[in-house]
């Protein structure tokens, strides 16, 4: 079993203590005093003595500082920046390039024509904000049709562009002739630029994939090699020879049947796929349950009552999602009490969820979500 980044020790390469790194210097003062004249002297706070080695103290907690985040740049758990990318080189791990949102482009005209009506790379639509997508190939409705459905990318990177629904982005912001309306006709997807902790974690898992697939954490490893938006996966084998791989991406998100069939196809190549394993990928099974939570806060944060209800509430939200991060995750109402006091609930009464057992190929996502506040309790 592969050990996890978050189990490895802590580790320092000098001492960072601020008090302890000042109370040293005074006491090595004191005693070079005393070995030099013979004669106690205490330097008490107030002696320009001791004010003139606090400017030396910190000094040298500064460069005991950069010692110690030097040292930690050569390991993998601490590493950021460029040191990471370095650390990534030993395993041929590279950073994945920051993708855009895309989604499928319905536009009509207004009625048919006799020639064709171009659509330029580059015609940009919108959902009514600052957000723009556009296509990134000229494209084209044939003479006599009406109507035509292409792919269009956001023109800012990452997940800005992500979960717009159907029929939100609708707006033609470069006029065309002869086009009537315009409109999405599914999710935009696909956005995501990866955190350092998303590249550390494929560092760290790089040497499951040092072979083809076998063990679960390769084919694991080798999906998120190829596309890093994914967030979770999970590989079993329900019978001999027969590979079930389930997989999110990003936030939980469940993948679309292309980027479903890109990942199948790739791990079904023949110099990664064991030439005995029957395999197949998809989104897991969903599971819905419901939240329907009461909460009460401590009559001390009556001052502070909007702002603590309202991190009381996104903590339901953190709930949500971190339950729907992880395929195979039991439904755990203590997890959702948890995070709900840690973000200022006095008491917490869950109706729902009760704790539901969710299989390895299944994901548990919210269906309906019921938040009450309770009022005010005394300690």
């Amino acid at each position: 079993m592969t050990l996890k980044l978050t189990d490895l020790p802590e580790v320092s390469f000098a001492e960072v203590d601020a008090e302890q790194i000042l109370a040293d210097i005074v006491a090595e003062y004191e005693n070079a005093y005393f070995e030099q004249t013979g004669t106690r002297k205490r330097l008490y706070p107030g002696d320009p003595i001791r004010i003139f080695l606090y400017t030396r103290a910190l000094r040298e907690i500064q460069l005991r500082t950069v010692i110690d985040d030097t040292g930690k740049q050569n390991l993998l758990k601490y590493a950021r920046g460029e040191n990471l990318v370095n650390l990534g080189a030993f395993t041929k791990t590279e950073p994945a390039e920051p993708t855009a949102a895309s989604t499928v482009m319905y536009l009509e005209l207004s009625e048919a024509q006799p020639f064709d009506i171009v659509i330029p790379a580059g015609t940009r639509v919108s959902p009514g904000e600052d957000l723009q997508f556009s296509n990134r190939e000229n494209l084209s409705v044939p003479a006599g049709q009406t109507s035509l459905t292409y792919l269009v990318y956001c023109e800012e990177l990452g997940e800005v562009g992500n979960g717009f629904l159907a029929g939100q982005i609708n707006q033609l912001s470069d006029p065309l002739p002869y086009v009537a309306t315009v409109e999405n006709i599914d999710e935009s997807k696909g956005g995501f630029i990866e955190s350092e902790d998303s590249y550390r974690e494929r560092i760290h898992e790089a040497p499951e994939g040092f072979s083809v697939a076998g063990p679960s954490g390769a084919y694991e490893h080798l999906a998120k090699k190829f596309m890093p938006s994914i967030l979770h996966v999970k590989a079993v084998s329900p019978s001999p020879g027969v590979v079930d791989m389930r997989f999110i991406l990003q936030s939980g998100e469940i993948p679309t049947e292309s980027v479903i069939n890109e990942v199948s196809n790739h791990l079904n190549e023949r110099d990664r796929r064991p030439l005995t394993d029957q395999f197949s990928a998809a989104a897991p099974e969903l599971i819905e349950y419901d939240v329907d939570v009461t909460y009460y806060l401590r009559s001390t944060d009556i001052e502070s009552l909007v702002k603590t209800r309202e991190n009381v509430d996104n903590s339901v939200d953190e709930f949500i999602t971190w339950q729907r991060s992880r395929i195979g995750r039991d439904v755990n109402p203590s997890e959702l009490i948890a995070k709900m006091v840690r973000s200022g609930a006095k008491r917490v009464e869950v109706r729902l969820p009760e704790h539901i057992e969710i299989d390895n190929l299944s994901l548990a996502v919210v269906n309906v979500k019921t938040v009450e506040y309770g009022g005010i309790e005394d300690d």
